[in-house]
């Protein structure tokens, strides 16, 4: 017996919405066409039904949505542009959802932006996948059995996570799963650069989305045994017997136009104990060699070149936390950012000791390359709280810069020899056992700049980023459901 499909649509106005409904009549799966539209509009399209709404991602519309639904499958569409199926894409999807009985699928797309046209692969869903923002494309299609479960179990009413709280449910009591197939094309409205959409996450003005998707991740964690309570380790900072208080670690490669205000930054800190910088320069061919060792005379300064050809960032950390005159805290500093005024070290020293913690993270202002602040302004991520900070990391995409560890801590958990997410592995491991500090004033310039490392990355670039921290945090969920199930 075919299977039939209801199709969801949002809707602003017939002439946005013409083209998808015509391409979805057209195909003998679809069973009804919904349109989502708020309470202004009184417009509609011909042999449609309305769906009146209040957000297109909120609670009460996923439960409207399951409630009307009636065959087998429901298609959702996500973006108010225009979509065109691919032939015969209606019936992939039901088929590899019966073959698989996944409970909601998502495929790759082509995106076109004016008169061209590009692919769109998205990633693998996996248990770590707990990012509000994590990219589906714009169409999904779900079990209507298994959204009807889901949805009768959203117990709050959010208005902007109900979809992502309709998802988490679904991952629960089934599977979600990626189609390899380009089954789709759709306008893509969102042009930015890769480096200006990573900070939409901390954008004071999506505050209040920001709280119902950390509670939405909460009542996750709580339901499949990773949530953790705010108990924490103590810490005793007499491990060790070390030279120097303090060291800023500075990997480096390649980064002539930086470097020197990066060490100057460094060797203004005023301070009442002692502290050195190590900089590894990891196989530099552009005078960045050269401009370090101006520095020499500064006995401060230790400038390690590695012999080893297979360090990424994480490795270079490695090498300089263990190095035999590392301090016993490491304080970060990236060799194309600066610290904001010569009391950084001292802040991030402090907040050790005050807050009995393994890690600090501060705050930091983002900057063009002539330190003038640029948006998103000031970067605080004050959605971390003692309370449910560490809850919350495995939502989050980062923990905010500088970050500062205490040394015997790390050197026993070792950095993940990567040269992305490198941190963020850290933060959360260090997190599921203790506290991570926090610092709430800048301390620390960012400089975005078009050699920064993530200022405009292709989409496969993006991809294998998204699809490490996802790898991390399922990692990390793994590790906190295993403890939790000891004690």
């Amino acid at each position: 017996m075919k299977k039939t499909i209801d199709c969801f649509v949002p809707f602003a106005d017939a002439q946005q919405a013409n083209q998808t409904v015509a391409g979805l009549k057209s195909n003998d799966f679809t069973a009804r066409i919904f349109l989502l539209k708020g309470e202004e509009s009184d417009e509609t399209i011909s042999g449609c039904e309305t769906l009146k709404i209040e957000g297109l991602t909120s609670t009460a519309t996923m439960k409207a949505i399951a409630e009307a639904a009636t065959a087998d499958y429901v298609l959702l569409y996500t973006k108010y542009n225009t979509l065109k199926m691919g032939m015969f894409a209606q019936e992939r999807m039901v088929k590899l959802a019966e073959d698989s009985q996944a409970d909601m699928l998502y495929a790759d797309h082509y995106q076109v932006v004016g008169n061209v046209k590009t692919n769109a692969p998205v990633i693998d869903y996996q248990f770590g996948s707990l990012r509000d923002d994590f990219d589906f494309g714009s169409v999904i299609l779900f079990r209507t059995s298994a959204l009807k479960a889901a949805a009768s179990k959203m117990t709050k009413n959010y208005k902007f996570a109900g979809l992502y709280d309709l998802r988490l449910r679904l991952s629960q009591a089934g599977d979600i799963m990626h189609i390899n197939e380009y089954l789709y094309s759709d306008v893509e409205l969102d042009t930015r650069k890769s480096g200006e959409k990573i900070f939409d996450y901390v954008d004071p003005r999506n505050r209040d989305r920001q709280i119902e998707m950390e509670d939405a991740c909460t009542e996750h964690l709580k339901a499949i045994g990773g949530y953790l309570e705010p108990k924490f380790d103590k810490i005793e900072f007499d491990k060790g017997d070390f030279e120097y208080e303090a060291s800023v670690i500075i990997p480096v490669r390649n980064r002539i136009r930086t470097i020197r205000d990066a060490i100057k930054s460094v060797l203004s800190q005023k301070t009442d104990f002692k502290f050195n910088l190590i900089v590894i320069d990891n196989g530099s061919t552009d005078g960045t060699t050269e401009a370090i060792d101006e520095f020499a005379a500064d006995e401060r300064v230790i400038h390690i070149v590695p012999t080893r050809d297979d360090l990424g960032i994480g490795g270079c950390w490695n090498l300089g936390v263990h190095h035999p005159k590392c301090g016993k805290f490491a304080v970060q500093l990236d060799s194309d950012d600066v610290y904001s005024d010569e009391n950084t070290l001292t802040t991030m020293v402090n907040a050790f000791y005050e807050q009995n913690c393994g890690m600090v993270v501060g705050t930091y202002m983002m900057t063009d390359f002539n330190m003038n602040m640029i948006a998103p302004g000031i970067i605080d991520h004050k959605e971390w709280t003692p309370e449910n900070g560490r809850n919350n990391a495995l939502r989050i995409n980062g923990l905010g810069a500088p970050r500062a560890f205490y040394t015997p801590l790390l050197r026993e958990v070792k950095v993940p020899n990567t040269s992305y997410g490198e941190d963020y592995a850290l933060g959360l491991n260090i997190s599921r056992n203790y506290q991570i500090g926090r610092v709430y004033t800048v301390v620390y310039n960012c400089r975005r700049w078009d050699d920064n490392s993530d200022a405009s990355l292709d989409i496969v670039k993006m991809n294998a980023h998204n699809l490490y921290k996802d790898r991390i945090r399922t990692w990390e969920l793994q590790a906190r459901i295993a403890k939790n199930k000891k004690q």
